[in-house]
């Protein structure tokens, strides 16, 4: 009896297995448009992300040109010594972390204010002010330069010659270390609130309007409306946003921190991070192993940060991590 239906019950398996192959080659021809979109997109993560992690094995080793990747010497953790015992470790470190958590805190406080603006006033002119707000993100770091150079330069800048208008002494900006903190961060939130206004005001056009109207009938002013609805409503958006952006916090914006400043040995103490300093080491020294096993660093504290950022949120509230 059992060998009578064995095979029949294979028999039944294998029209199970082809109707649910048919299933699925139907999903992909319905989402063939959607898969096209994605395709660049995917394409870029595969080849910038994906295939470099081969070259992880550099950052322990003692590279040579001549040997090639797998000819070079094994040397375990010395490239990672030889970064953390020099004394400007400890400096590099600290300005990574403190310039991106500014960066994170002024960028998202000003782009949902600026959202929140768009958002009340007539469509014709907010068409005005999103262009003005987002072309500043498409200038390359080495153009953002030249405009900076053309305010900072200390005998035909704009702002010692509007110092000089009130008695002022001028500055010579790029051989002081002190106002650079500042100039930094207002030079990235100039650069990068557009894009993040524009995100967030996409998020609100996406609010349920009955909210509105019933805070209206109730009496609600503008303000309130803001900050009881639109701003917790778009809770979920910001700390998603939050997330990936503290992933970030130890792949500090090489573009700012090396063309702003015009690589001016002045200030690196206050501008220098761990992208540029790995960068001159790697241009003056060569040690390639010393810098694959900084950006190893980089990558896993990003990851570690990232899934404690999330973990933290799930265990406020599981609705707005990410997974």
């Amino acid at each position: 009896m059992e060998r009578i239906l064995k095979p029949a019950a294979g028999r039944a398996e294998v029209p199970k297995k082809a109707s649910r192959l048919v299933r699925e080659w139907r999903h992909l021809k319905k989402n063939i448009e959607m898969i096209g979109l994605i395709s660049p997109g995917l394409l870029y993560i595969i080849i910038f992300s994906y295939l470099p992690m081969f070259g992880i094995v550099l950052a322990f080793k003692q590279y040579r040109f001549d040997k090639g990747i797998w000819g070079s010497e094994w040397v375990g953790l010395q490239n990672f010594t030889f970064f953390f015992v020099s004394e400007d470790a400890w400096r590099i470190t600290r300005n990574t972390v403190a310039y991106e958590l500014g960066y994170i805190f002024l960028t998202t406080l000003f782009a949902l204010l600026f959202a929140i603006l768009l958002n009340e006033i007539s469509r014709k002119s907010t068409k005005i002010y999103q262009t003005a707000l987002f072309f500043p993100y498409f200038l390359s770091w080495v153009v953002v330069s030249y405009i900076t150079y053309a305010f900072l330069d200390h005998q035909t800048g704009y702002l010692n010659t509007i110092l000089g208008w009130f008695g002022a002494e001028p500055h010579k900006w790029f051989l002081e270390k002190e106002p650079w903190p500042i100039i930094l961060n207002v030079v990235s939130l100039w650069k990068k609130v557009g894009f993040s206004a524009l995100v967030y005001y996409a998020g609100i056009m996406g609010l349920n309007q009955e909210y509105y109207e019933a805070a209206r009938m109730d009496g609600a002013s503008r303000f309130q409306m803001a900050v009881k609805i639109t701003v917790p409503l778009l809770a979920p958006l910001i700390t998603i946003l939050l997330i990936l952006s503290i992933g970030g916090i130890f792949n500090g914006d090489f573009g700012l921190h090396y063309f702003i400043p015009n690589n001016a040995g002045m200030t690196y103490p206050t501008t220098d991070i761990i992208d540029t300093y790995v960068y001159r080491a790697l241009r003056s020294v060569g040690d390639v192993g010393m810098s694959a096993a900084v950006g190893l660093y980089q990558s896993i504290v990003g990851l570690i940060l990232v899934v404690a950022a999330n973990a933290a949120v799930r265990k406020l509230d599981k609705e707005n991590s990410l997974w």
